[in-house]
């Protein structure tokens, strides 16, 4: 079993060293790629204006051909129907005028049966233009985003226990090639349905690599450092690729080149296998002492300081290796205490999910520039994300997410109030929403990880990772609600999270605790201790018979 007290074991290396330093370094930068691949469908799935095809066979005057498109309620070419092309023919041939000597809007109309013209103002292709996926295949486009995270999903239920049975480090590089290498293949794609089957396999390496490496650092950093590393690093660097994009796209108009140069920064990150070590503290788990002592005694050559002759005590050798036992995702739901925190944890990550991936993809929704709109929509994670650092180092985890999640929600709720022509209010509540669920989401992380002892951690991340991508598969139909009632998709996202806010409050804090090692070591429920007095004792006794028969 591990020791209790591995901070103090480790104590030696000190807080920041070259070695943490390092480590730092190289596992924010694994990060960057995370930032662009699932949010470049703002992009890519754009839809640019549109209307019916004219065939260029057609020959009919100049006057008809402008009176062929149908004009909408706001004066505009409809983007799915045209009149009927062999009537304006014959029209033309007659030699009538339309509105002359031709009432147009009495002639019949047709769907789009040459297809579709499409503005390139803004871009010379995207999957949108590609393959038509306009008017009654509309449908396609949040369907395209909801495959990217169900394979996120997916990655999350399995990466997780993966990572917790053969180490972090192995999965890290693993679902990082996975995510570069199909999203490179996704460049060639020859057809909407292809494109789809290698964006849901990216997906699957997109988050698992985030996961891994969250849980990585916050395995090997000391406890001063973690609030930084789960902040002002993974989470910054997920934003610093977040800003990237829009930057990308704003030079880059196709949406194959852009998809290309994305992939780039994903290849580079692969020689990073060389320098990243294992978790020393997995290691420990799995009765591994001697590799990780080995990993420490480099660290501590890099630090410039004398690791003394026996860091673990020689109980965690090989021979209790044997009696180590695996764990998996059922290990989450058999004490009623780790149950209960699993399904509170899981509640709260689904709703800063969908309220942070559809403001995050409704970014083309909004009025004014596409490019500006998404380039300011990941800025302002920058200063929610430094005010999420400040909240963890002086404020009970309870405090900082409850009140940033209550504080994202409430400015949601204000957009209904908000008159349609005040278009630059709206954007600034929208964004102000998006800096107090940026800090939630990434309060959540460090929140959660210190919550699970080692044993669990991988697979705990991972199930609520899969509970959030839930929440982000639901987050483009949230956004198409917006087509029935403008404020709809604001009101439901701001009272999910200020509801999420409330539930948070009832999880045991675990500002100020060592990370927990064993599932006998987690903390319980605050009902359990305010209300139930008999549920925290009988609790924590279940969960160290569950744990002595696990041993």
């Amino acid at each position: 079993m591990n020791s209790p007290d591995y901070d103090d074991s480790t104590a030696f290396l000190g807080d920041w060293g070259p070695f943490q330093r390092n480590l730092f370094i190289l596992l924010c930068f694994s990060i960057i790629p995370n930032g662009f691949t699932g949010l470049s469908m703002v992009f890519m799935g754009d839809t640019p204006a549109h209307r019916c095809l004219l065939p260029a066979a057609l020959n009919i005057t100049a006057e008809w051909r402008n009176a062929s498109i149908p004009l909408d309620e706001q004066a505009r070419f409809s983007k799915c129907s045209r009149h009927r092309v062999d009537i304006v023919k014959n029209y033309s041939d007659w030699g009538l005028l339309p509105w002359v000597d031709v009432n147009v809007s009495d002639i019949p109309r047709e769907s789009c049966m040459d297809g579709w013209v499409y503005d390139t103002e803004i871009y010379i292709s995207t999957i949108v233009t590609e393959w038509d996926l306009v008017c009654a295949e509309d449908w396609r486009v949040p369907l395209t985003t909801s495959l990217f995270f169900s394979g996120v999903l997916t990655g999350s239920v399995i990466s997780g226990q993966i990572s917790d049975r053969f180490g972090r480090k192995i999965v890290l590089f693993i679902t990082m090639g996975i995510q570069t290498v199909f999203t490179f293949i996704q460049v060639f794609s020859p057809s909407w349905l292809i494109f789809c089957v290698l964006f849901f396999i990216a997906g699957m390496g997109q988050i698992s690599n985030y996961l891994t490496a969250f849980a990585l650092g916050m395995e090997i950093l000391s406890p001063p450092i973690r609030d930084i590393y789960s902040t002002l690093g993974v989470c910054l660097f997920f934003s610093i690729g977040y800003m990237m994009l829009p930057l990308a796209a704003y030079f880059l108009r196709d949406w194959r080149t852009l998809l290309l140069v994305l992939t780039i920064p994903g290849f580079f990150c692969m020689p990073l296998w060389w320098f990243i070590p294992e978790s020393p503290r997995w290691l420990l788990s799995q009765g591994r002492v001697d590799e990780a002592e080995e990993i420490l005694r480099k660290a501590a050559k890099m630090n410039g300081v004398k690791a003394p002759e026996v860091i673990f005590p020689r109980h965690q050798s090989k021979d209790s290796a044997g009696s180590l036992k695996t764990y998996s995702l059922c290990d989450l739901v058999t004490s009623p205490n780790i149950r209960c925190i699993t399904v509170l944890l899981c509640l709260v990550w689904f709703a800063v999910s969908i309220g942070y991936c559809a403001l995050s993809l409704n970014t083309s929704s909004l009025h004014g520039d596409i490019f500006l709109n998404c380039f300011l929509s990941a800025v302002v994670e920058v200063p929610a994300l430094l005010m999420a650092w400040l909240m963890l180092r002086r404020l009970p985890r309870r405090v900082c997410l409850s009140s940033t999640l209550a504080l994202g929600g409430a400015l949601l709720l204000f957009i209904h109030l908000i008159p349609q022509h005040m278009s630059a209010v709206t954007i600034a509540l929208v964004m102000l929403g998006k800096f107090g669920l940026s800090a939630a989401f990434s309060i959540v992380y460090p929140a959660t990880a210190e919550l699970y002892p080692t044993v669990v951690r991988s697979t705990a991340l991972g199930t609520c990772s899969m509970a959030s991508r839930v929440g982000s598969l639901s987050a483009p139909y949230f956004i198409y609600l917006g087509g029935f009632y403008r404020s709809l998709p604001y009101i439901l996202i701001g009272s999910l999270n200020v509801l999420s806010g409330l539930l948070y409050l009832l999880l045991p804090e675990s500002f100020g605790s060592p990370l927990p090692e064993t599932i006998g070591q987690m903390k319980t429920l605050v009902w359990c201790k305010r209300r139930h007095s008999a549920c925290s004792s009988s609790s924590s006794k279940h969960e160290e018979e569950f744990e002595s028969e696990r041993l």
